[in-house]
């Protein structure tokens, strides 16, 4: 077989036992909505349209949206906002878990936003595809999304131990 890298000429991957022609690696694509139902389909992932036309979805009872956000919807961010809510008592905990989660992990960014309810909690994936991006680029971002997020969800259970029911 040949060595990771190396050139062949048609006849020698013939004799190699290899396809005479390669594909091309597939071109990036511009983001679209539909793209990232595609993918989502592909899956077998429950998802609707919100009322802003955004791609939004439940897993493990948490809330996700798929934005494009940029000038040019360039930017995919996954986005997902725990179910649970925050009890007074344990507000300062939780406060510190996400700033333990930001100082020790790339992924998800994750932040408190004060609502009506208390801290609601978030987590953002957020990837800049100026160029585009292939099936397997944006399949790989919203695995990234969907995982790292549900993993910090998964580690307020701890703090908020009523909530994870």
């Amino acid at each position: 077989m040949a060595a990771r890298g190396l050139v062949l000429r048609p006849r020698l991957r013939r004799r190699a036992g290899l396809p005479a022609v390669v594909a091309a690696p597939p071109a990036p694509a511009p983001l679209t909505t539909q793209r990232i139902g595609d993918d989502l389909t592909r899956r077998g992932y429950r998802f609707r349209l919100d009322d802003d036309g955004d791609v939004t979805g439940t897993w493990d009872g948490n809330r996700f949206w798929f934005l494009l956000l940029g000038d040019h919807e360039e930017i995919l961010q996954v986005r997902g906002r725990w179910a649970g809510n925050v009890p007074p008592q344990t507000r300062l905990a939780v406060l510190q878990a996400v700033n333990d989660w930001n100082r020790e992990r790339i992924w998800p960014k994750v932040y408190a936003r004060d609502e009506d309810d208390g801290p609601g909690l978030y987590a953002e994936v957020s990837v800049d595809f100026e160029h585009g991006a292939t099936d397997e680029q944006l399949a790989a971002t919203v695995s990234c999304g969907l995982v790292t997020a549900s993993q910090f969800f998964g580690s307020l259970a701890a703090l908020s131990p009523d909530e994870a029911a």
